[in-house]
């Protein structure tokens, strides 16, 4: 995209993030991917139906998705365009702004090291609990500064990293077909039984969606701390997902800490490889670390945005 729709977009979530009274009165974009979500879910999700059918059926459900976002982010690309010629690359900036999450994602994690710092443990866990889906009623201390950080590196791809990428690469119509499959997975591309089938699709679509740029979001990470390379390489396989492991690898690199580890879902404990061999204890000071790292990369990624603008 040849005008500076990538920058404005960065520029308009660091300064405001999604702002509450647009929450309370719109809501957020993605609400509509959910309700699409939610609505195949329930009349194509049967117990009754055979798995080969769910499986095509929510393959089904993410085609939807990609024609509903895909086709309402062209329509408004071009529609701008048609209408207000040169300036409408103003309107494509406002409209890709709420699929950015950096202002969000650093406030969120910040209340949980300000709560830790406050001595304050339950209000941590409450807070860490609104960015996590791990049990989070029995974490210590480390443990709950240690799933802050781990959700800060995973979600500076999925939140900020892999917006861009297909911001950058195909505009409006990329930035929320990325969003609406990315959601489509955060809701139903799970193992459990119940979504196993079903959403099939949604995980392995946004396994390919993301593959970029979780590696690109571990490089960053490394990049901005002048370190955590050897971590990166040896330890971002180790996860279960095949690109998750990159930008929580970096980080663990990066801060000198062990991450990922056993961690429960819904009481039960799963027992998952640790990321890093360094420290287990973690606390507010680890988090402000995160924190001023995740600027660090975020500036970089705000450096690869104008290069792109330059270039063209």
């Amino acid at each position: 995209m040849a005008d500076p729709v990538a920058l404005t977009a960065l520029a308009l979530d660091a300064a405001f993030g999604w702002p509450r009274t647009l929450y309370r009165r719109i809501g957020h974009p993605v609400g509509l991917f959910a309700r699409i979500i939610d609505g195949c879910e329930a009349r194509w999700n049967r117990p009754e139906s055979s798995f080969a059918a769910r499986r095509m059926l929510g393959g089904l459900t993410i085609v939807l998705l990609l024609l509903v976002a895909g086709g309402i982010g062209w329509a408004a690309q071009q529609g701008l365009y048609h209408i207000f010629g040169g300036w409408g690359w103003i309107g494509i900036a406002i409209l890709a702004w709420p699929a950015l999450a950096q202002r969000s994602l650093f406030d969120h994690v910040r209340a949980v090291g300000e709560r830790i710092d406050a001595g304050d443990l339950p209000g941590a866990r409450a807070s860490v609990a609104m960015i996590v889906g791990r049990d989070t009623a029995k974490l210590d201390e480390a443990g709950v500064a240690r799933a802050a950080i781990e959700s800060l590196a995973e979600s500076f791809c999925d939140g900020v990293a892999a917006p861009l990428f297909w911001l950058l690469l195909l505009g409006l119509p990329g930035v929320w077909a990325y969003k609406a499959v990315n959601t489509a997975d955060s809701l139903i591309g799970h193992r459990e039984e119940r979504w196993r089938a079903f959403g099939w699709a949604a995980a392995r679509f946004d396994d390919l969606l993301n593959w970029v740029p979780a590696r690109l979001a571990g490089v960053l990470i490394c990049l901005a701390s002048g370190g955590g390379w050897r971590i990166l390489w040896r330890d971002a396989h180790k996860h279960a997902s095949p690109n998750a492991g990159w930008p929580k690898a970096a980080m663990a690199g990066a801060l000198g800490l062990r991450l990922a580890g056993p961690i429960a879902y819904d009481g039960v404990m799963h027992e998952k490889a640790w990321i890093g061999d360094g420290a287990l204890n973690a606390g507010g000071d680890e988090i402000d670390r995160a924190l001023a790292l995740y600027l660090r990369a975020c500036l970089l990624l705000w450096l690869i945005a104008g290069g792109a603008l330059w270039l063209h």
